[in-house]
């Protein structure tokens, strides 16, 4: 069995990141695959070996997604956008190209998305063979962002939104609209595999340790986090139910992370506010 955390080395550019759900029970209907691209960008592929379909989330690039594709034959028919940010668009074109795929994403960003085919917005639904995903509005790191729920999965795509012990900075909206946006996917199933943009796992460790010192949860996920590091593997999929119990950013209205920042029993949009600039001086 592979753990939540567990990743197999699948070739040199991509990850096995879900075999199984998170709890274990059987295998889903979508293989997920993450894609390595840029620094510390992951791209994701979703494929439905029952029907052949293949999405990809946030392709940064082309070049390493069309190997992985080409490596298994599968065939790309969507390209899915969480937001604007070119390096999570920059391989749109050039996949779009080369496959025929149809993109999808955020209606509010059509004026900065490129020949996007299927606007998507909150309350939205999209199929990538016989899973479905619902898209939630998630404004905060721009003001256009959605992340994709596969519900049977258990597999949030959650952008620059929630990262695993971090959050997106607020480049375009305010810390009450994130906060407001982190509620949404913290209300989701505990058991939900968390996929997001980027690796920052062991910089967002060292600071949420910072907040909660004395989080034994917490400190168990940073030792875990090193050790994956260390030997070269992802620290994503997180767990949900992991991020609840360890990410300060859906802590903000939990005492101890109040405590830490000074403002015991003041609205959770203000201590969650403070721990971003906090995090953002860090």
């Amino acid at each position: 069995m592979v753990s939540a955390f567990d990743a197999t080395t699948f070739g040199a550019k991509s990850f096995d990141a879900k075999p199984f759900n998170a709890t274990g029970r059987h295998a889903m209907a979508l293989e997920i695959r993450l894609v390595p691209l840029l620094s510390d960008n992951y791209g994701y592929l979703l494929h439905d070996p029952a029907t052949g379909d293949t999405a990809v989330v946030d392709p940064s690039e082309a070049a390493p997604v069309l190997a992985v594709l080409e490596a298994e034959g599968w065939r790309l028919g969507h390209i899915l956008n969480t937001h604007h940010h070119p390096d999570h668009i920059g391989g749109n074109a050039a996949l779009k190209a080369a496959t025929g795929a149809v993109i999808a994403a955020p209606r509010a960003d059509l004026h900065r998305i490129p020949d996007v085919d299927v606007p998507l917005a909150e309350g939205d639904r999209y199929r990538v063979g016989g899973s479905e995903a619902q898209v939630f509005a998630v404004p905060g790191h721009t003001s256009g962002h959605i992340a994709l729920w596969f519900e049977a999965d258990e597999a949030l795509f959650s952008g620059d939104t929630l990262f695993s012990l971090g959050c997106g900075k607020l480049f375009e909206g305010t810390p009450e609209e994130m906060w407001r946006s982190l509620g949404k996917l913290k209300a989701l199933p505990d058991a939900t595999r968390v996929y997001c943009g980027h690796e920052y796992t062991q910089s967002n460790a060292r600071f949420a340790r910072t907040i909660e010192p004395n989080n034994a949860a917490l400190e168990a996920r940073a030792a875990e986090v090193t050790a994956l590091r260390a030997a070269g593997k992802p620290t994503i999929p997180t767990v949900l139910g992991v991020e609840k119990a360890t990410n300060p950013f859906l802590r903000a209205d939990v005492p101890a992370v109040q405590a830490a920042m000074g403002l015991a029993g003041r609205p959770a949009a203000d201590v969650f506010a403070a721990v971003r600039r906090a995090k953002d001086n860090f």
